[in-house]
């Protein structure tokens, strides 16, 4: 059973759905009992990363995702399931984040006024090292971005891919152990990104 974590924010089922039209199970949940059963995790995200955290607080998911992510079990963070991956966040005056890497989220400071924040549309993205995610991806592939704040890991060695945008080159696919996240939205990249979610539950690190 796949478990989507639901944090009283975000786009849920649209992520259900990608999965339906792949053939298969998603359930929706709150209950950190749920999350810690399963096979495989996803936490989608869309939203402020000040507001997941406390969401994520409130619901006691913090430690279930930490659990589970330590016992290896297969984890798929988006956009702001990626950032709230990390150590801490430069969003809403700064916020402490779960730590499941080592790192910080950053805003955004294009010096381009023709670089709009956030970014909204379609990007490329720059295959570092080879993963079981981009089976059947071509490198430079585009996917779909809504974001103002991008990843900023302390360990280059988990960075999976990279896009630019504003004038920074930043890691938009991350991935050590059981744990890979995207900051772009797979459930909205059409056929690239629905070959990605599948990827993603054929995996097994």
């Amino acid at each position: 059973m796949i478990a989507i974590i639901d944090y009283r924010a975000g786009n849920l089922t649209s992520v259900r759905l990608a999965f339906e039209t792949l053939g298969i199970d998603a359930e929706i949940t709150d209950e950190p009992a749920r999350v810690r059963a399963a096979d495989r995790v996803v936490f989608p995200g869309v939203g402020a990363a000040g507001a997941s955290m406390a969401a994520l607080n409130n619901l006691e998911m913090v430690d279930a995702i930490r659990d589970v992510v330590g016992r290896n079990v297969p984890f798929l963070g988006i956009c702001v399931g990626t950032q709230v991956a990390f150590e801490r966040s430069e969003e809403d005056d700064g916020v402490e984040c779960i730590g499941l890497l080592p790192g910080t989220v950053k805003l955004f400071r294009p010096s381009d006024r023709f670089d709009k924040v956030p970014q909204m549309g379609w990007n490329g993205v720059t295959q570092c090292v080879p993963h079981p995610i981009f089976d059947g991806i071509e490198d430079n592939s585009e996917f779909y971005f809504v974001h103002s704040y991008y990843p900023a890991p302390a360990d280059e060695s988990c960075v999976l891919g990279r896009t630019d945008y504003a004038g920074v080159s930043f890691a938009s696919v991350i991935g050590k152990g059981s744990l890979v996240a995207t900051q772009f939205h797979p459930e909205k990249s059409g056929r690239l990104g629905l070959r990605l979610l599948d990827n993603f539950c054929k995996w097994e690190p």
